[in-house]
């Protein structure tokens, strides 16, 4: 989906002798996430990236269904997911179905012992709190409050924490997440008419190539279980690349609103896509100026997406007792829309100043036993306050 990037050393021509100061070969990769047919990055290694020393016992990751059908409006407390040390074992799969699994975490340190790489999906990894550097083969990618991560499946990572005190909402895509079709060129070339623009997408920086031999754990996950891997050596040791696939970062403070005269659909705010799935990004912006507007949202009926929104920050004029990191899930088949009162309180406001992230599935979302520990089971009744 990025535009072609390129760092460190690579040869005049693909798949030409490429060696190092000895003489002795360096070790090219491809790597894509749809076989040969779409877009791919080269990789130049000091050592074969295939050198296994041995695997240790396989694990289940898999996510504990407790719900796997249900029409109920629901509310989970994010924030009441409780901070873990290690990064993998933080992470807390929520809303689940077989095209995205949507999970919270709260890591309060960084992966030093081991490196971790997603075999089945494409990770959008939402910085709500917390900052630091993820660290990959292409690179360097410092992040920080309102950072979209953009990992694409298969890609070996480290995430290295300045401090204790994170939060993140993860998307695990079983499709590659793109760009919104409607944004792009027939060339893939952002349109003028598009909330952003390759300016706004950050690249990998600061390649280090770590030549070094020794015992190199990579944790990877496929079809929901764990294979802890032990490698030869270091997997970073890349000394160049190119190509149009690799991490990204983009930061949601960085998405111009689209407005207009009267209420914006949903679409409007839409950030990234996947099979079967949308992503959007609300973002503090002007309310409509037609005279007799009605900024609040209209009821909309959900008859075929299943929507989910995370509060970041701001203050939502549709909803209650809104919190920081709180997670609803109106599904589809029912309608929902602004709570008692807020409509006729949002006429005559001018802006707002609202942060969230938007996840609308295509298929029906399963509740997991993680997400029934964090629900506030009163939400179901809010329109009747």
């Amino acid at each position: 989906m990025p535009h072609y990037h390129k760092l460190g050393n690579i040869p005049h021509k693909r798949h030409t002798q490429f060696r190092k100061p000895d003489g002795s070969l360096y070790s090219e990769q491809l790597f894509s996430t749809e076989g040969f047919s779409s877009n791919s990055t080269l990789l130049y290694h000091c050592h074969p990236p295939t050198e296994i020393l041995k695997v240790d016992k396989p694990y289940s990751v898999a996510p504990r269904i407790a719900e796997e059908k249900m029409l109920k409006h629901r509310s989970f407390q994010g924030f009441n997911i409780q901070p873990v040390n290690d990064f993998l074992k933080s992470r807390k799969p929520v809303l689940v179905n077989s095209d995205c699994h949507i999970v919270l975490a709260a890591p309060s340190q960084s992966m030093t012992d081991y490196f971790y790489k997603n075999a089945d999906a494409d990770e959008l990894i939402f910085i709500h709190e917390g900052s630091g550097v993820l660290h990959t083969q292409y690179g360097q990618l410092p992040f920080g409050y309102g950072d979209y991560l953009l990992v694409p499946r298969g890609t070996i990572y480290q995430i290295k924490f300045t401090g204790t005190e994170n939060r993140l909402f993860i998307v695990e895509s079983f499709s590659p997440i793109r760009y919104p079709k409607r944004y792009l060129s027939q060339y893939g070339q952002l349109l003028e008419h598009a909330p952003y623009c390759e300016r706004d997408i950050r690249q990998p920086q600061n390649l280090e190539t770590i030549d070094e031999a020794g015992d190199f754990l990579i944790r990877i996950k496929k079809k929901g279980v764990m294979y802890p891997i032990h490698y030869a050596h270091h997997p970073f040791d890349v000394v160049g690349w190119d190509g149009c696939e690799y991490p990204f970062a983009f930061s949601i403070h960085d998405f111009e609103p689209i407005t207009g005269r009267v209420h914006q659909p949903p679409p409007v705010h839409q950030t990234f896509e996947g099979h079967n799935f949308v992503v959007c990004s609300f973002c503090p912006r002007l309310f409509d100026y037609h005279p007799e507007s009605i900024p609040a949202p209209y009821n909309h009926s959900n008859i075929d997406s299943d929507e989910v929104l995370y509060y970041v920050d701001g203050d939502f004029m549709s909803r209650k007792h809104v919190t920081r990191g709180m997670i609803t899930l109106h599904p589809g088949g029912i309608p929902h829309g602004p709570h008692p009162g807020a409509v006729e309180k949002s006429i005559g406001a001018k802006e707002t100043k609202e942060l969230a992230v938007m996840v609308d599935t295509f298929h029906p979302l399963q509740i997991t036993e993680d997400a029934l520990g964090i629900e506030d089971e009163g939400y179901v009744m809010s329109w009747a306050e």
